[in-house]
């Protein structure tokens, strides 16, 4: 089958109108919105960069942007394919892993990271060595992961009935 921009235009068109898809990327942007609001409160001297970096692409802090994403893509499978589908079977089991990823695991290696650059700080110092830490992810507390459960439902649910 030959390459057809029309079927691309039609395909990427398709794609973006999708109820699903939508509201999977609606819950991933206001939770990184209000996320990035969360960060001014806190610290009044943010840049525009650190704003723009905590929109798009951090991680950790209230709400959980990957729940609200998984969340919303369940609900929405569950209000147009059906809580009988396979999809919803699929999609309940990979949020579940999402979500537990969220608080358990990643939290974790977050802490185990943040108590090695400490060790790692002060041995470097007591050596007169130069070091450079490594990266503390941020994992997610279970209230930081239910609200981000909530948002994505509210969003689906929104997308769904309006």
């Amino acid at each position: 089958m030959p390459f057809s921009l029309s079927k691309l235009a039609g395909s990427l068109s398709a794609f973006f109108s999708n109820p699903i898809v939508l509201s999977a990327l609606t819950s991933w942007f206001l939770s990184q919105l209000i996320k990035a609001i969360i960060a001014l409160l806190h610290v009044r001297k943010k840049g525009f960069r650190e704003i723009l970096e905590t929109l798009f692409w951090r991680t950790g802090g209230m709400p959980s942007s990957h729940t609200a994403v998984v969340t919303s893509m369940t609900v929405s499978i569950a209000f147009y394919e059906g809580v009988g589908s396979n999809l919803f079977a699929v999609s309940l089991l990979i949020a579940l892993v999402v979500m537990r990823d969220a608080m358990g695991v990643r939290r974790a290696v977050g802490l185990q990271a943040r108590a090695f650059n400490l060790l790692a700080k002060l041995s470097a110092e007591k050596m007169g060595i130069e070091f450079n830490p490594v990266k503390e992810i941020q994992g997610h507390a279970p209230l930081e992961v239910i609200v981000g459960a909530l948002l994505g439902i509210f969003i689906s649910a929104a997308y769904a009935w309006l």
